[in-house]
C-alpha cells in the first residue's frame, strides 16, 4: 500500500497540470477568402502544407507562422503569438497545489498554458493589382518644308 500511495505522489510532482488537463498541442484553423489558398505552416517539426479551409495540429511552444497564397493575389504572412490563455492559467496556477515547481516546469517546457492567437486565422486575400496599360505613342513625321 505503501508504494501505491509513492506512485501516486510521484506522479502528482512529475505530471504538469496543465500538460494533463489541456495537453502540449493545439489545434489551429485557418480560412481565406477565396477558399482555396496554400497555407504554408512553418515553426512545426516538419513543416507542411494545407488548402484552405483547414485545421493543423501543432505543439502549443512552437513559434508557428502561417504563409497563405494563391494565384492571382498577393501572398500574405501571419505570425502567430503565444499567449497564456484562461484555462491555461488555471492549470499553471493549479500547479501550487498538485505539481509544485517540478509540474510548473513542466507546463513552462511544454508551453501547455499557452495558446496561438490569432486562432482561427483568418485572411482575405487582396487581388493583385493588374498592370498598368502600355503607353501608346503615336509618332508623326517631320513636316517637309514645301517649296
Amino acid at each position: 500500500m505503501r508504494s501505491w500511495g509513492g506512485a501516486v505522489l510521484a506522479a502528482l510532482l512529475l505530471s504538469g497540470c496543465a500538460s494533463v488537463t489541456r495537453g502540449t498541442t493545439e489545434n489551429i484553423s485557418i480560412a481565406s477568402t477565396p477558399s482555396g489558398a496554400k497555407a504554408d505552416v512553418s515553426g512545426t517539426e516538419a513543416p507542411f502544407s494545407c488548402v484552405t479551409p483547414c485545421v493543423v495540429e501543432v505543439s502549443r511552444n512552437a513559434d508557428i507562422t502561417v504563409s497563405l497564397s494563391k494565384e492571382g493575389y498577393e501572398p500574405q504572412i501571419i505570425p502567430l503569438t503565444r499567449e497564456v490563455s484562461g484555462s491555461g492559467g488555471a492549470g499553471f496556477a493549479g500547479n501550487l497545489l498538485l505539481g509544485g515547481v517540478v509540474g510548473m516546469g513542466v507546463d513552462a517546457a511544454t508551453g501547455a498554458a499557452m495558446d496561438h492567437k490569432p486562432n482561427p486565422v483568418i485572411v482575405t486575400l487582396q487581388p493583385v493589382a493588374p498592370p498598368p496599360p502600355p503607353v501608346v505613342r503615336h509618332h508623326r513625321k517631320p513636316r517637309v518644308p514645301v517649296s
